[in-house]
C-alpha cells in the first residue's frame, strides 16, 4: 500500500489547514478544566480527518492476474446498475451497462479492464448530480474511453458526482494499454460505467462489492 500521486497536493493543503486550526484552538482555548476536554476532542477530530484524507488516496499494490478472456473491474465500489441499454455516443447499439458507485471510502484509482488499444476518448463538461442518479451517466461531467482488442471492445465512462469535481485519465489516443494498469483517478464520491458487448457473460450482480484489477466483471469467448 502506498499513496497515489493525485493526493500529494490535497494532503499537503489539508495538513497546513489542520495545523493552523489546531494551533488556533490551543491559542484561544485554555488547557484546563473543561477546555482540556474540548482540546482533546478537537485534536482527535483533526487527527481523524487527516487520517481519512490519507486513507482516501491510498494506492493498493498487487500483481494483477491478466487474462484476455476476462473483463476486470476498473474501479472499487458497489454495483448499482446491471442492465441492457442503448449506447449512443460511440457504438450506437445496445450494450450491457454495468455501473459502479465509488463512495469516499473506496479507492478511487481506476484500472484498465482489458489490454488493447485506446481507440476513442472524449471529455464532456456537465452537471454534478449525485453519482447514483441514473441521469449522471449522460448529464454529469464525464470522460469517455473506448478500448478494443482482437477479442472484444468496450466503453468506460468516468463520471463526476456531487462532490467529485476532478477527473484524471492517463491514456493517450491510440495508445496500447495493459489490463490492470492505471487508467485514471476520480477525486471523491463518483461513478464509473462499463458498456459491454451483449455476448459478454456477466459474472457480477446488483449490490455486489467489486475491486479494481481483481473482480472479473464479465468473461468473453
Amino acid at each position: 500500500m502506498r499513496l497515489h500521486k493525485e493526493g500529494n497536493g490535497v494532503i499537503l493543503v489539508f495538513f497546513i489547514i489542520l495545523t493552523i486550526l489546531v494551533s488556533l484552538f490551543h491559542y484561544f482555548i485554555p488547557f484546563q478544566d473543561f477546555g482540556q476536554i474540548v482540546l482533546i476532542i478537537l485534536d482527535s477530530s483533526a487527527l481523524i480527518l487527516w487520517g481519512m484524507v490519507i486513507y482516501f488516496f491510498r494506492y493498493p499494490v498487487f500483481d494483477v492476474v491478466k487474462n484476455d478472456k476476462h473483463i476486470l473491474s476498473p474501479a472499487d465500489g458497489t454495483v448499482v446498475v446491471v442492465e441492457k441499454t442503448m449506447e449512443t455516443e460511440y457504438f450506437n447499439e445496445k450494450r450491457i451497462q454495468v455501473s459502479i458507485f465509488m463512495s469516499p471510502l473506496n479507492t478511487h484509482m481506476n484500472r484498465y479492464p482489458i489490454s488493447g488499444k485506446l481507440s476513442y476518448h472524449k471529455y464532456h463538461k456537465g452537471k454534478f448530480l449525485v453519482a447514483w442518479n441514473p441521469k449522471s451517466s449522460t448529464d454529469n461531467e464525464r470522460n469517455t474511453l473506448v478500448f478494443e482488442n482482437d477479442k472484444t471492445n468496450l466503453l468506460v465512462r468516468q463520471i463526476a458526482g456531487a462532490v467529485a469535481r476532478r477527473i484524471r485519465w492517463y491514456g493517450k489516443d491510440n495508445e496500447i494499454v495493459e489490463q490492470g494498469e492505471q487508467l485514471g483517478f476520480i477525486k471523491f464520491g463518483s461513478r464509473l460505467d462499463l458498456l459491454l458487448p451483449l455476448d459478454a457473460k456477466v459474472n457480477i450482480q446488483l449490490d455486489e462489492v467489486v475491486y479494481a484489477g481483481k473482480t472479473v466483471i464479465a468473461t468473453i469467448d
